[in-house]
């Protein structure tokens, strides 16, 4: 067999022991995976989708922190510890844990706690409600109490996490998260007799004011 021979059979044998060249992004939908995530990156409908959070889930992470993080963020992590506590039995308003939120409420007793709670957590922070710190039992003392301080924000002002959510004399609670969409994920105490995380729409279910602790 001549040089020139042997030479070309070589090449053909190296030839047939090359590994295959992987497939380009044109053969597996490479196209499509680079739009999805420019899509994703861009807020586009996939980012969207991928922010959403369920009712009742853990508030997504990545949101505002607490207003300057100072009092407000104090607060809302005193509350998000006790997320779970719950009234033993239920329907008694009353349990070892719930007895120590009232304990940050001069004069109060047994009964509807949503406002024992929000106290109780404002105590933890530094910042009592009340002008003499007195914590305070029913919701709309603790609204009006927000708007003669100056703490009630503007109508039409969105909250940030560690605000308070207050929905006249009915209920309240504090804004955990405020999602892309509007969404007000919050932590109640006194909902279902137990510390819930609930959502709410952009309304905020028809809240009245929102109040900041500082």
């Amino acid at each position: 067999m001549s040089v020139e021979a042997a030479i070309a059979r070589i090449g053909q044998i190296n030839g047939m022991l090359a590994p295959p060249k992987a497939p380009t992004s044109a053969t597996t939908g490479g196209a499509q995976f680079d739009a999805a995530l420019a899509s994703a990156t861009s807020g586009g409908p996939m980012a969207t989708a991928a922010m959403a959070t369920p009712v009742g889930a853990a508030a997504p992470m990545g949101m505002a922190p607490a207003a300057g993080g100072g009092a407000g963020a104090r607060a809302l992590a005193a509350v998000q510890a006790e997320a779970g506590q719950a009234e033993q039995p239920p329907g008694s308003n009353d349990s070892p844990r719930i007895a120590q939120y009232r304990q940050a409420t001069a004069g109060s007793g047994v009964g509807p706690w949503c406002a024992y709670f929000v106290s109780w957590a404002a105590q933890q922070a530094g910042a009592p409600i009340g002008e003499q710190g007195q914590g305070m039992g029913a919701t709309i003392a603790v609204e009006e109490w927000g708007k003669r301080t100056g703490r009630a924000l503007p109508p039409g002002q969105p909250p940030q996490p560690g605000d308070l959510i207050v929905w006249g004399s009915r209920h309240i609670g504090m804004v955990e998260s405020v999602g892309p969409d509007g969404t007000i994920n919050t932590i109640e105490g006194n909902s279902s007799d137990s510390v819930a995380r609930r959502s709410y729409g952009p309304d905020g279910g028809g809240a009245t004011s929102y109040i900041r602790l500082g």
